[in-house]
């Protein structure tokens, strides 16, 4: 088995999606990064690298026995055994994760560039072990967990204000207040006064999401400021993004 030594790691945790998962230049001062001593490293197939990077699903047996109890954090000068933590890479894409002795991988992260290149060369020569896993049919993507490409090109800071505006949508969504949803689209799309006017609630929530769903700009992060007031939960995490009070 090939193992990675002093790899730095900064745990995201109960990620289900890759984006979330920061590479080193996104990631910042309060990040509570840690030093694993050891790491077993495995290629594997894309089909189940990409299943674990994007999902909170049951890992394959065979690998939770590979890997079982062969990684150390080092900590206060102390190495401590982790259960079931490691790196996996497909040759291209490379993810560590830590299950925490769960099945599921509650914890990932990426590596820092130098590891990384380290990595491919380790790999290079290495052909993906072969492990028989039951997500294989692909995942389903929704508000609360949207498609990559909706999240392509956006930084940390506006990938989490998104996902804060896709969770006000929703709750907008769960309440079907007509009058409520054809407000927030008003406000979105003024010029549309007297046709929104006319909408019923599932049309005009439709053309709204729509319309929201891609990009991100000056104006979405304005209205999502706006649909979340007076909600302390949504206003407490648009604060820990900020670094602000929705005004």
């Amino acid at each position: 088995m090939l193992y990675l030594h002093d790899v730095w790691v900064n745990w995201f945790e109960g990620e289900e999606n890759g984006y979330n998962v920061c590479p080193f230049h996104e990631w910042r001062k309060d990040d509570g990064v840690e030093l694993l001593d050891q790491v077993p490293l495995i290629k594997v197939e894309t089909i189940l690298f990409n299943y674990i990077e994007n999902d909170l699903a049951e890992l394959p047996q065979q690998l939770m026995d590979d890997i079982f109890q062969k990684a150390y954090l080092r900590k206060n000068h102390e190495r401590i055994q982790l259960d079931y933590c490691f790196v996996i890479s497909d040759g291209t894409g490379i993810i560590a994760i830590d299950t925490i002795g769960y099945n599921i991988p509650i914890r990932k992260s990426r590596l820092i560039p130098r590891q990384e290149q380290l990595v491919y060369e380790m790999l290079e020569n290495h052909e993906a072990g072969k492990y028989s896993f039951k997500g294989e049919k692909g995942k389903d993507f929704h508000i609360l967990s949207p498609e990559p490409e909706l999240m392509s090109g956006l930084t940390r800071k506006e990938r989490q204000l998104k996902q804060l505006l896709f969770m006000a949508l929703d709750q907008l969504h769960s309440s079907t207040n007509e009058a409520e949803v054809r407000y927030w689209y008003t406000e979105w799309c003024p010029e549309r006064y007297s046709h929104i006017q006319q909408m019923e609630f599932t049309e005009a929530w439709s053309h709204l999401y729509s319309e929201l769903k891609y990009g991100w700009t000056d104006k979405h992060e304005t209205f999502c400021e706006n649909i979340i007031k007076g909600q302390p939960f949504f206003e407490k995490l648009w604060e820990l993004e900020n670094g602000s009070k929705v005004n």
